[in-house]
């Protein structure tokens, strides 16, 4: 666990279909925050940082997640994002409604600060080009200007939490509520 992690503050977040009530919105969307509590009970640093959440920070952000389908030749939107999300290494929690043919109905997330505050972490922005004002750079200048934004890029990374809030960061960007 990083030195911090129990010093950020952190939100659930999570995906439920388009076409489900409010309320049922809501309730697939905790029955899968209990699976997620379930889930992390004895691995010391997730069930730490779980239990932080669920003592003091307590923000649900529920997200449209578009149709739900688990034939894998159409998956439904919701179980494509809950793959992609997988596939780059976010850990997940997922809940299916026995009483809607054990379709997948709602999956959660952890997310710390570093991905959702943008006035405390703003997005990276490439160091300016000089030569915008008609001034051409030669091929070793653009080399290092396109380097120092490589080496720049890495540390903006880094102080977001690594690759992992990086993907979160872009994937979470325009998706909407619930």
């Amino acid at each position: 666990m990083e030195e911090n992690s129990l010093e950020l503050e952190y939100r659930m977040y999570g995906f439920v279909p388009y076409n489900l009530s409010e309320i049922q919105k809501g309730i697939q969307f905790g029955h899968a925050v209990v699976e997620y509590g379930q889930y992390v009970r004895g691995i010391k640093d997730l069930e730490q940082i779980y239990n932080k959440w669920a003592n003091h920070d307590k923000t649900f952000i529920i997200l449209n997640g578009g149709t739900t389908n688990s034939n894998p030749d159409r998956f439904g939107t919701l179980n494509q994002h809950r793959n992609t999300i997988m596939i780059n290494d976010v850990l997940v929690a997922s809940f299916k409604e026995v009483d809607l043919g054990d379709q997948l109905t709602a999956f959660v997330f952890l997310v710390d600060e570093r991905v959702y505050n943008k006035e405390k972490y703003p997005d990276y922005v490439n160091i300016p080009i000089y030569w915008d004002k008609g001034i051409e750079p030669s091929f070793e200048e653009f080399m290092k200007w396109d380097s120092d934004n490589k080496v720049e890029y890495a540390k903006w990374v880094e102080n977001i939490g690594g690759e992992k809030n990086e993907f979160l960061r872009e994937f979470l960007q325009g998706k909407r509520l619930a």
